[in-house]
């Protein structure tokens, strides 16, 4: 897609619920949290090692890519308190985006703060960062997909290859990484270019320029040091004729369909923006957005829609600044499927970005790289769910902290993030000040004015009279020793402040 603007500022993710009909029944199978180990496909559905479907619901976190060679944000903040927020938040997946440079032998991570914050990425190269940030990920029970986002830190590129980075070196990168996560299911795909775009072509046949047989020699190539991995291919912008956004276009899927040599691995993607990135025909229709649903069928829709395989929406994004784009928004959410009404029987997504340094999005951190859009965020509720519970080895984020009892404790904060007179956002903050696991909280407080609750993200609430009250969401309940969760609201009227508030957890 069109990302010159972004791509210059930037120089620069598994949520899951069992299908309907078999919830309950499957929800209670085994020990194990669903979403453990590999997952493969199966029609349009992703399933986990024991055959539960599992929905990818993330976040893309980007830098890697850059010439810092790390993921953006570490000189604000350590990368253990980011991963736990996004937990928090209720994203399962990273998409992680990376260029060839961090294999380079010697590369090493730039701006990063090890004064009080990642001391234990002193001294590493950007390849060791990395080890760390998937070793804790999996800890915190996110699952992890590689983006190969760059041939090199300089720029984008329409083709999988360039001059400098020829088609072998990438696809002995792709195969390096894919040896070195083996055995390790937290890293559960890798995504094998982004955003192939003219020339790039789907089923022309011309090698140098035909994406589908390049992303079928390079899927086979990583499948085969570890089969068990899902191999995600993007679209490319144009189709006999019909442009879309960089590799948002998967109309050539239905005549010429990648073909892997291990079976159930291959998940499509597409990415989807909104006029804060670029101008497309379909913004302009008198019939929108209700024309959206359809434009989205022809272009990658279809492929989930008539079970040919699933659909991840690698990315998709917004400043929400202007209205059409909140149309957008709103109308995307919907058709991506609500967890509550279809479980994972739904397309798989992972927003742009976490990071507030994207150029023509923004993310869903704001500038301090601390504070939510709570507003962005709450777009996003109804497609989240349940996520996969800790996978790595030793003590995590969610591993019981204190196994001979303890007092569950939270307390909460309420800052107002926007006030306009006639209404106003907030956002609620819940800490865990006890010495065990949450496993669920719930806040109240009372206002000393009319208002009323008009809307409320990542939580649920009642109100009686001037008294809110609010429980978490089914996705952040559970709040590791120290760690926190918060939701949204939006009132009405404004000049209301900030009340008191009380927090009581189980």
């Amino acid at each position: 897609m069109f990302r010159t603007l972004r791509r210059a500022l930037c120089v620069a993710a598994a949520l899951l619920l069992p299908l309907a009909g078999v919830q309950s029944a499957q929800a209670d199978v085994g020990a194990k949290a669903a979403g453990a180990g590999y997952w493969h496909t199966s029609g349009r559905q992703i399933l986990d090692a024991a055959g539960q479907p599992v929905r990818i619901a993330g976040i893309n976190w980007f830098g890697f890519e850059t010439d810092s060679h790390v993921v953006h944000g570490l000189w604000a903040r350590d990368y253990k308190s980011m991963i736990d927020q996004m937990k928090s938040l209720g994203y399962n997946t990273v998409r992680m985006p990376y260029s060839d440079d961090i294999l380079k032998s010697g590369t090493v991570p730039e701006s990063v703060n090890y004064d009080g914050r990642n001391t234990d990425l002193r001294g590493l190269t950007s390849l060791q960062v990395l080890d760390r940030i998937v070793a804790y990920a999996g800890q915190a029970g996110l699952k992890i997909v590689l983006d190969r986002h760059r041939p090199d830190s300089a720029g984008q590129s329409a083709l999988w290859y360039t001059a400098s980075v020829p088609e072998s070196t990438w696809i002995t990168n792709l195969k390096s990484l894919a040896a070195r996560y083996k055995g390790n299911p937290t890293v559960v795909g890798i995504d094998l270019h982004n955003e192939p775009h003219d020339p790039a072509c789907w089923g022309c046949g011309d090698t140098t320029r035909d994406w589908r047989l390049a992303a079928q020699r390079a899927g086979n190539a990583v499948l085969s040091v570890n089969p068990d991995l899902l191999i995600m291919v993007e679209g490319v912008q144009s189709y006999n004729g019909t442009n879309g956004w960089w590799g948002g276009n998967l109309m050539g899927v239905a005549q010429y369909p990648v073909q892997l040599d291990v079976p159930n691995r291959l998940v499509y993607s597409a990415h989807d923006y909104a006029t804060s990135v670029a101008q497309q025909p379909w913004f302009s229709d008198p019939a929108f957005p209700s024309n959206l649903p359809g434009i989205w069928d022809k272009y990658w829709g279809y492929v989930f829609k008539q079970n040919i395989a699933p659909v991840w929406l690698g990315e998709f994004g917004t400043t929400l600044q202007p209205a059409v784009d909140q149309k957008w928004l709103a109308e995307l959410v919907k058709y991506l499927r609500s967890t509550s009404a279809y479980g994972a029987d739904s397309f798989q997504w992972t927003f742009w970005s976490w990071n507030p340094n994207s150029g023509d999005t923004g993310g869903i951190l704001k500038d301090d790289w601390q504070t939510v859009d709570t507003v962005k965020d709450g777009y996003l509720a109804s497609i989240k769910a349940p996520g996969f519970g800790g996978g790595g080895s030793g003590p995590g984020p969610g591993d019981p902290g204190d196994p001979g009892g303890g007092t569950a404790t939270c307390a909460a904060a309420y800052t107002v993030s926007s006030d306009w007179g006639g209404g106003f956002n907030a956002e609620v903050k819940v800490t865990n000040t006890g010495t065990v696991p949450l496993k669920s909280w719930k806040v109240s407080w009372t206002w000393s004015g009319s208002q009323k609750v008009t809307s409320m993200w990542n939580a649920s609430h009642t109100q009686s009279g001037a008294t809110v009250t609010a429980v978490n969401a089914a996705h952040n309940g559970s709040v590791a020793v120290g760690g926190s969760a918060s939701f949204g609201l939006g009132g009405a009227p404004g000049g209301g402040g900030a009340p008191s508030v009380s927090c009581t957890a189980t």
